[in-house]
């Protein structure tokens, strides 16, 4: 273990020096979700590909329906039906002086007309009024002819959508570097790509270390507690973007450990463990990774290293196994783990799938508490807090320490309080991480 403090920034900045982003491949569309562009999307082919109606109702001419009124309906024959799918209408017909077409959501506005009616401005073709018309539409046989009595006038283009009317061939669809979300998908598609050029998810390997900890749902017996962090870590690790693989705890040997760790190589592109990073008789972790690391490589083996953090104090980092896997010890206290997450293993996740932009939101905001914050002189302090954005103010959850997980589950940001900080009084203005 390196016997230097670190700074927070010093440690993060060692992290983001050696996390390179994953190499791009070709994707599926439903396989590309939560992935992040590496090329340019250009649209290829108009969105809408043609001029067709947003509305159920006639496709009409704007001479054939002006004046029209309740009183005064305008009395069109009905050539046929154009439905979503359809060419136009039947043997290429156009709606001539006099005529109409009765047309549906979506489908192409046949030559001749120049503006949709809507069903509800109509008789429907059944000779009465508009209380009739949207039943008559629908239930109207395909090929339908007769006449139909139109109540409004309708302008030109009226409830037509243009042809390439939201992009057009050359635009620029979605710039590298975006992340491929569901709008995101629905619009690749929309455009007639099938797959996309994209950094994969990075795949995160999270485990627990210690002979205390117990699965939920386990009994549990005396001395033992519930393994929390492998479930809280692997949840935020899936919430940052990534694939989580949660490995069961293990025990404080660290013959175990190592293997179980080598084993899951195979499926990381980065490792996270969490506790047996401090100096006591059972932190196995430094012992197990210092011959699972690769020591003799250009940059292998794993640094344990002091942080002037509270909490977080104890931290590791470094690269392991053939492929240079990196991985991160976090602290074993809940808060701990978690705090350390977030400011550290979150902006190695985001590095990885090749996001420039890693960090969680920041904002200033006022304490807003009955009394005043103590913090360790020399160390940058982290504390839990609900941020109210309206008031712009921060108001601490639970206490200092490192163990309170039921305050941790009602935070939604972190206070910070600098090195050169050691008492923060109600009103005063600090840094705070937005973690929703």
């Amino acid at each position: 273990m390196s016997s230097t403090i670190w700074s927070v920034d010093e440690h993060l900045d060692d992290i983001l020096a050696a996390v390179k982003p994953l190499e791009p491949i070709e994707l599926q569309l439903p396989d590309a979700q939560g992935c992040v562009l590496v090329e340019d999307v250009v649209v290829e082919v108009s969105l809408p590909p043609f001029d067709n109606s947003s509305m159920d109702g006639y496709a009409v001419r704007i001479s054939d329906v002006e004046g029209a009124s309740e009183e005064f309906p305008a009395v069109l024959t009905v050539i046929g039906d154009v439905a979503a799918g359809d060419g136009g209408l039947a043997d290429g017909r156009s709606v001539g002086p006099g005529e109409a077409a009765r047309i549906m959501t979506g489908a192409p506005l046949p030559a001749g007309a120049e503006a949709v009616v809507p069903v509800e401005w109509t008789d429907g073709g059944t000779g009465g009024g508009p209380a009739s018309a949207m039943r008559a539409h629908s239930d109207a046989p395909e090929g339908a002819s007769g006449e139909v009595r139109i109540h409004r006038p309708v302008k030109p283009r009226a409830h037509v959508r243009a042809k390439g009317s939201d992009v057009q061939p050359g635009d620029l669809a979605l710039r590298a570097g975006s992340v491929v979300g569901p709008p995101q998908i629905g619009l690749i598609a929309a455009i007639g790509r099938s797959t996309v050029r994209v950094r994969p998810r990075p795949r995160v390997v999270v485990l627990s270390t210690g002979s205390e900890l117990v699965q939920p749902g386990e009994e549990l017996t005396a001395g033992r507690i519930y393994d929390s962090n492998s479930f809280a870590l692997t949840a935020a690790a899936r919430d940052a973007g990534a694939i989580a693989y949660r490995v069961p705890a293990v025990a404080d040997d660290a013959e175990t450990l190592r293997a179980t760790i080598e084993d899951q190589l195979i499926r990381a592109d980065i490792v996270v463990t969490t506790g047996g990073v401090s100096v006591g008789a059972y932190d196995v972790v430094k012992e197990a990774l210092s011959s699972v690391g690769d020591e003799d490589e250009p940059g292998g083996g794993v640094d344990f290293r002091k942080l002037a953090m509270q909490p977080g104090k104890p931290q590791g980092f470094g690269s392991i196994g053939p492929d240079h896997t990196p991985l991160l010890a976090l602290p074993g206290n809940p808060v701990s783990s978690y705090v350390s997450f977030e400011l550290f293993v979150r902006p190695a996740i985001l590095t990885l799938m090749g996001l420039d932009d890693v960090h969680r939101p920041k904002v200033r905001a006022t304490l807003s508490t009955g009394e005043a914050l103590a913090s360790p002189s020399g160390k940058r302090q982290f504390l839990r807090g609900t941020y109210d954005a309206e008031a712009g103010t921060v108001t601490p959850v639970g206490g200092p320490g490192s163990h309170l997980i039921a305050a941790l589950a009602q935070a939604d940001a972190l206070i910070v309080l600098p090195e050169d900080v050691t008492s923060a009084e109600p009103g005063t203005e600090t840094e705070v991480i937005l973690l929703r």
